[in-house]
């Protein structure tokens, strides 16, 4: 007798298809039959050890959240609630062109206080591995939702070439070419930059397309954290579609927003210049956020030469006042290329989290200049988090309307007052953008948080409710999903999803989070 029943499900199967009653059978981790109409067609019902009763509520594949910094929290929190009570089912890792494999021991150091902002320094995680396949392999130990992986460039330049701004030799490229097929090799999906963070910005177009040409020989995609979303954010994405056809690589463009006061009203330009490059053929995918806020560390708004050697260096420029002083400069008069290109407002800037308990007195408070801002970087040793308030909502809802948008939280899960994206995204798209605003309906939302992103990261038997497919599922009431999460209460967990099941085995069961680990590594597939 097969594990699981849920009955008369109104299936939105990620197709984009008007939804169906149903009975959905799972057994073994996967669908193995649906029986449309079942009641009304008084046709004899399937039988299982357990049965659901499903009555008002859908039936989803489980959301694939396309942009997750759960890096380490996956391994340090096995409730992960953040992600699992949102109906996620699949985080990629690895953004933004930092994370931690592959390293040696130097630059496992480095990242980890390059990085101690997103993710926490890691003094409670064991660092087990250095290469991709271990770090996929120590995921594979139980974890509470699945997990893809990208190899991020900047670690990888970090490993090869150092924190240096300058271009990598031949020899240099070559080892970085290697080191990217291995990781490929091992699992990997693809390769992430983050080309306002050092050391990746530090790479030229050249050497990225080289990296980008190995990426496409193994099927993989390219997922740039793009040079500008302020001053030049235009141009910025115009580079990463030329770059990557010239490589022949598939383009996922990270958390592509259109910020800062210099693109108010300005999405329809960037949705133009990727239906362009999407009809002449190239292979294009987004994601995006529903909300307007950004969010990253304090230190990342610093200009690029201030980071060069490493995160040793940018702190003992910090502490020089000439070096400071040309750092302010930067920030406030010139533009920062950390900051986009756009002088910082710091009335825009609120401390998200530290990583100093001493210091939790500034968490919530907006930046008063840049003598607050630089007496926190030094006492906080870059371990500092900030929401940055210039994004447009108008921006917001056309780009989540486009025919290659996905979803991604891009959440941050540490400090005291994280972006309510991190415990919010999906529920807030299903109850602010479908029910309440109709931006989009429930099948398209769906697609756009499912079937999707299965496809970019070429998943054969997810993102779909169909037969042979994982039972990778979220049931929610449409009448009440919700984030429940706010800028004032960050972590408070959503409504109307009572059901979350990761390879059939629920994760959420009657609204709280039950003991299973069912997710795993989720690897490349030939």
């Amino acid at each position: 007798m097969e594990d699981l029943v849920i009955r008369d499900a109104d299936v939105v199967d990620g197709s984009g298809e008007p939804s169906y009653r149903a009975d959905v059978v799972v057994d073994g981790g996967r669908i193995v039959s649906i029986v449309k109409e079942a009641a009304a067609a008084g046709c004899q019902r399937p039988k299982a050890m357990r049965e659901l009763d499903a009555e008002g509520l859908v039936l989803s594949p489980g959301f694939i959240d396309m942009h997750a910094h759960s890096d380490l929290a996956l391994l340090r929190d096995p409730d992960h609630s953040a992600k699992a009570a949102q109906g996620v089912t699949l985080e990629v890792l690895g953004q933004d062109g930092l994370s931690y494999a592959p390293v040696d021991d130097r630059t496992l150091a480095e990242v980890r206080r390059a990085i101690s902002g997103w993710n926490g320094h890691g003094d409670d995680v064991d660092f087990d591995w250095r290469s991709v396949g271990e770090y996929l392999d120590r995921l594979d130990g139980g974890i509470a939702v699945n997990a893809a992986y990208l190899i991020p460039q900047g670690t990888v330049r970090a490993l090869v070439v150092g924190w240096e701004d300058r271009e990598a030799t031949p020899a240099e490229l070559d080892r970085m070419r290697q080191v990217v097929a291995e990781g490929l090799e091992q699992g990997a999906v693809g390769l992430s930059s983050g080309l306002t963070y050092t050391p990746g910005m530090y790479a030229k177009d050249a050497e990225l397309t080289e990296l980008c040409r190995v990426v496409a020989s193994y099927g993989g995609y390219y997922c740039p954290h793009h040079r500008s979303y302020g001053a030049g954010a235009l141009e910025a994405y115009a580079e990463m579609v030329a770059l990557t056809r010239e490589a022949g690589c598939a383009l996922h463009l990270a958390h592509a927003t259109m910020n800062f006061g210099v693109n108010k009203g300005r999405a329809p330009e960037l949705l133009a210049l990727l239906d362009d490059a999407l009809d002449s053929g190239a292979d294009i995918s987004l994601d995006t956020y529903p909300y307007t806020p950004g969010s990253t560390t304090l230190a990342a708004l610093l200009p690029s030469w201030a980071g060069e050697g490493g995160p040793k260096e940018l702190l003992r420029r910090l502490a020089d006042e000439e070096s400071a002083e040309r750092i302010r400069y930067d920030l406030e008069v010139a533009g920062s290329d950390g900051c986009h290109g756009v002088p910082v407002d710091w009335d825009t800037v609120e401390v998200s989290g530290v990583g100093d308990p001493a210091l939790a007195r500034y968490v919530g408070r907006r930046l008063d200049g840049w003598d607050t801002a630089r007496r926190l970087l030094l006492a906080d040793r870059l371990g500092t988090t900030v929401l940055q308030h210039v994004g447009h909502e108008e921006n917001v809802r056309a780009i989540m309307r486009h025919r290659v948008h996905t979803g991604g939280s891009d959440g941050i899960l540490q400090g005291s007052k994280p972006h309510p994206r991190a415990y919010g995204t999906f529920p807030h798209y299903l109850g602010h953008y479908v029910r309440e605003l109709g931006v989009l309906s429930l099948e398209e939302c769906v697609a756009h948080l499912t079937a999707r992103p299965a496809a970019r990261l070429r998943l054969p038997d997810r993102g779909r409710v169909r037969e042979g497919y994982r039972a990778d599922l979220v049931l929610f009431d449409p009448a009440t999903v919700a984030a429940g999460s706010t800028y004032d209460a960050p972590r408070a967990l959503p409504t109307g999803i009572p059901y979350v099941l990761v390879d059939g085995r629920f994760v959420i069961e009657d609204g709280r989070r039950t003991d299973v680990l069912a997710g795993r590594a989720v690897r490349r597939t030939p």
